[in-house]
């Protein structure tokens, strides 16, 4: 969950440690084998070349200006890529247009997708599992992604949701006070509430008020991995906490139905669905590892790419550094400084040259980021041929942007000021939600 709903690809030494705990036979499971014999995932592999990207749970940067290589990374990482054919099937099976994010390869690579369909298919309930780690007052739009695409996923599968704010994972990384963490943690659950979750379906918790109800599972997966399994897949020194080799287990619990016995009782047989952004796959390839030595299943996932920094593609949009971000506190004045003052542009030189060779879509942010925000695919396309033909200048796909997210920002503001510290209790209520489908 958190902050660690970014984490990374591996370097050449912990990938090689990787590849000495995934050797079982790999043959595709179903939701019945999941929990059995359930094979283990593909081995991360090293990369073939020298020039390597760098991303890890706590920075993200490209080896290029091109940005990061989701290629390498799902080769890397042994998950599947989102093909035609299975958004096809993700559209029919759920009767659902597919996101925006999901045509347009945002959302790239998945693991056990299908099995999560098939299930669906079958009127058999399902959950979504996704989190938080407050360490800043407000969320920035990057932060925005997986909240507004799991709000999608709740409302096409009409399933629970679970969401972890990982206070104590915070304490253990950064330079805060334990109460400084758990307010943060309340504080951001009124920006996740504002993205329009379904009471009725949703739990917000925080690790330091829920932890009981996890800790059982969260002692089999401790008792199931090794320290020298977690040193080398987190690329841990000496030198760290030993809060942060814990802390790996205490995210993949809520992968467990049973980790909310007031939803599902004793249920093991409630497959979870994790959408997060691909560095995050090392903790929970972890968990896929060790579910069926406890008996669960193993959760899916669905892989984001990252959200860049204004500065650029080869890098990731970040709360420390503002002028990296747009926030959701900032004004309409400040949106469009940090927009015409920092999106980094693929225009040319001069005019004269750009009107001649046009933009490079490919590491200009403005259209980058209108990827993610701009939901017409017909004036996206528009937009991209006339900036790559010239006719667009740098300043007015700016301007495009700019017209874009500033009235979401303003959408998420009036949303966020409705949410009552009340109503914050409310959804961080342990209780009994609408399964969705028959149990």
């Amino acid at each position: 969950a958190g902050s660690v709903y970014r984490s990374a690809t591996l370097s050449r030494r912990v990938q090689v440690r990787v590849l000495s705990w995934s050797s079982r036979d790999r043959t595709r499971p179903t939701c019945e084998t999941m929990a059995d014999d359930a094979p283990v995932d593909p081995p991360a592999t090293a990369a073939p070349d020298e020039e390597e990207q760098d991303v890890n749970p706590w920075s993200v940067k490209g080896a290029g200006d091109k940005g990061i290589d989701y290629d390498k990374l799902i080769q890397q990482f042994g998950s599947q890529p989102m093909t035609p054919e299975l958004i096809e099937k993700f559209e029919r099976v759920t009767g659902a247009k597919a996101h925006a994010w999901i045509r347009r390869g945002i959302f790239f690579s998945h693991r056990d997708l299908d099995i999560i369909l098939d299930n669906h298919a079958a009127g058999k309930p399902m959950y979504l599992y996704t989190g938080r780690g407050p360490s800043s007052e407000a969320l920035h739009l990057g932060h925005l992604i997986p909240f507004m695409f799991t709000k999608y996923l709740q409302d096409v599968f009409k399933c629970v949701l679970v969401v972890q704010m990982t206070d104590d994972e915070k304490f253990l990384w950064k330079d805060l006070q334990l109460e400084e963490c758990h307010r943060l943690g309340f504080e951001n659950a009124k920006d996740i509430i504002a993205c329009g979750f379904d009471i009725t379906r949703t739990l917000i918790f925080s690790d330091l008020d829920y932890i009981g109800h996890m800790y059982p599972n969260i002692l089999k997966i401790e008792k199931a991995v090794t320290y020298n399994q977690v040193k080398g897949i987190f690329g841990f020194d000496d030198s760290v906490n030993i809060g942060k080799h814990a802390f790996p287990a205490v995210q993949a619990a809520p992968s467990f139905p049973s980790s909310f016995p007031h939803i599902f009782g004793n249920s093991t047989s409630v497959p979870c669905l994790i959408p997060c952004a691909i560095d995050q796959d090392p903790y929970f390839r972890m968990t896929r590892d060790v579910a069926p030595r406890l008996g669960y299943l193993k959760p899916a996932l669905m892989h984001s790419k990252f959200f860049p920094a204004l500065q650029g593609a080869n890098s990731k949009m970040s709360a420390s550094e503002d002028s990296s971000a747009i926030f959701c506190t900032d004004t309409p004045k400040l949106i469009k400084e940090k927009v015409n003052k920092f999106a980094f542009s693929g225009g040319r030189e001069t005019v004269e040259l750009h009107r001649e060779m046009g933009g490079d879509c490919s590491v200009d942010i403005s259209y980058q980021w209108l990827t993610f925000f701009e939901m017409d695919d017909d004036k996206l396309a528009r937009i991209k041929e006339e900036y790559s033909s010239g006719r667009m200048l740098s300043g007015e796909i700016k301007a495009e942007l700019i017209k874009v997210i500033t009235p979401l920002v303003q959408r998420h503001q009036s949303a966020r000021a409705l949410v009552t510290d009340d109503i914050v209790r409310s959804f961080m209520t342990p209780r009994k939600l609408d399964l969705g489908a028959k149990h």
